[in-house]
């Protein structure tokens, strides 16, 4: 595929932007059903639920209009207790997620699905009310990875604004990039060699997007850096935004859900971490995703395994780690385990996860789509010498190959279909807690992505330092 290149609106063609799987899938009626759930009805029920929350307190937050955060997808994991207390627990909550091309079309005359729905209620409106005294008028989808999905994005944007978008790759190792940043409005490269400035993008850069674009821009970021730096691509900073909101939301029987996380710790400190956790902890590279790391710990093998290796970054998070009721760790907010997908034929469990992606409109944050992805091997009551326990664990479909590209195991991809969604012995109930769950957390990072601009402005460098003292990110921040 070309590095840059011109998408017409009219261009969008659906074989091109789902995966075989989901292309014919026909969606769960009860998929249908929440998608289609008016706010109102959603308060209800979960306050007839949850009768301390109070329903004005919930609808405050649903109707919460993000300034940075305007879009989202949260992975969350169905976990219960040794009482058999059910949750929906936020793994993390990523900016730029994907998910359109495992989603079966919601309504079937729609054939962009939510390709088109993110653009129509989210981006188009956003960019009618942010009047920005720049003369130009070219608008780009810029991507490092994805090409299916973002794609995808940049036929939608071009039939929803009416005008030809700017379809453009921008890698981390790129010896030839086609974009730059001149006098704080972003350039890119089109075919003919040449640059052109940009009003507005839909940026769909991942991998470490702080060391390409900048925190303060002319042009318009959808979404803008900041949004990764206050959690979207950094757990250090989404575990303190969790923090600090649930002290906000104390009292009204709101809270955001997460394993027990241990943040700004040391390499040489992480074995007192894992032992603290009973031998069964989950330590991350705060600033990683798609799968990358990521480490399971259950043996003192694996644990010495990760201290063998040398790292980037300076700081790491341990969480508590969710796994068989045998095996999982203990915490201080007790022993969480896994539901897992229904039994198989075989009487095999499987770990998996749901992503719920949602974005900003002018009614609230609303979800978009719904998928799951499950772990490569099932579930084991014991752990025997020599197990692999990310194989039962991971569920991340990403692949990287040899190369620096990037694959996708399809075959752990749970649909939301007549076929897949029973799988997942998830109802209503569950799918509203992930979804309320997902919007907490969305609320939480984009307060914290507030709180790191002054009055003036001006991102408070000082103040991010305090909050993830990690000298290897620090230098690679592009303010």
């Amino acid at each position: 595929m070309k590095k840059s290149q011109l998408v017409y609106p009219g261009s969008f063609e659906p074989h091109e932007h789902w995966y075989p799987k989901a292309m014919n899938a026909t969606i769960h009626p009860l998929i249908h059903f929440f998608l289609n759930l008016k706010q109102d009805r959603i308060i209800k029920r979960y306050c007839h639920l949850h009768p301390k929350v109070k329903p004005d307190f919930l609808k405050e937050w649903l109707t919460y209009k993000p300034r940075y955060f305007i879009w989202a997808g949260a992975d969350l994991m169905h976990v219960t207790n040794e009482n058999g207390k059910k949750q929906m627990v936020i793994i993390e909550n990523n900016s730029c997620p994907s998910g359109q091309k495992s989603m079966p079309l919601l309504d079937e005359n729609q054939e962009a699905g939510g390709y088109q729905l993110l653009m129509e209620r989210t981006v188009k409106p956003i960019l009618k009310s942010k009047k920005r005294n720049i003369p130009y008028k070219n608008y780009a989808v810029i991507y490092d990875k994805n090409p299916m999905e973002t794609l995808g994005y940049a036929r939608a944007f071009a039939d929803a604004i009416g005008k030809p978008i700017h379809f453009v790759s921008y890698d981390q190792q790129d010896s030839d990039p086609h974009v730059k940043l001149q006098d704080g409005i972003l350039y890119i490269k089109n075919e003919a060699g040449e640059w052109l400035p940009l009003r507005a993008t839909f940026r769909y850069l991942t991998q470490r997007p702080w060391n390409r674009l900048p925190i303060h821009s002319k042009t318009h970021i959808i979404n803008p850096i900041i949004s990764c730096l206050a959690g979207g691509r950094n757990k250090m900073v989404a575990a303190k935004a969790y923090d600090l909101f649930n002290a906000e939301l104390r009292g009204s029987g709101l809270e955001i859900v997460t394993p027990e996380t241990i943040w700004d710790v040391s390499k040489a400190e992480i074995p007192l971490w894992v032992k603290k956790m009973g031998g069964q902890a989950v330590i991350k590279i705060p600033y990683s995703n798609a799968g990358q790391g990521v480490f399971t710990i259950v043996q003192e093998a694996e644990l010495d395994a990760f201290m063998k290796q040398e790292f980037h970054y300076d700081r790491f998070i341990v969480q508590s780690l969710i796994g068989n009721y045998n095996w999982s760790s203990q915490s201080s907010k007790g022993k969480l385990y896994q539901i897992g997908t229904m039994p198989d034929n075989k009487g095999h469990t499987y770990v998996a996860d749901l992503r719920m992606m949602v974005s900003a409109t002018p009614l609230g944050i609303r979800p978009i789509c719904v998928y799951a992805r499950r772990a490569q091997k099932p579930l084991l009551n014991d752990i025997e010498m020599g197990t692999e326990s990310w194989d039962m664990l991971g569920t991340n479909l990403s692949v990287k190959n040899p190369d620096g590209s990037w694959g996708s195991d399809t075959n752990r991809l749970l649909l939301m279909d007549r076929r897949d969604f029973n799988k997942l012995g998830v109802g209503l109930d569950e799918l509203i807690e992930a979804y309320i769950q997902t919007v907490l957390s969305t609320v939480a990072i984009d307060k914290m992505a507030r709180m790191l601009f002054n009055s003036k402005g001006k991102f408070r460098m000082r103040l991010f330092k305090s909050l993830n003292e990690d000298p290897s990110l620090i230098n690679e921040i592009l303010v």
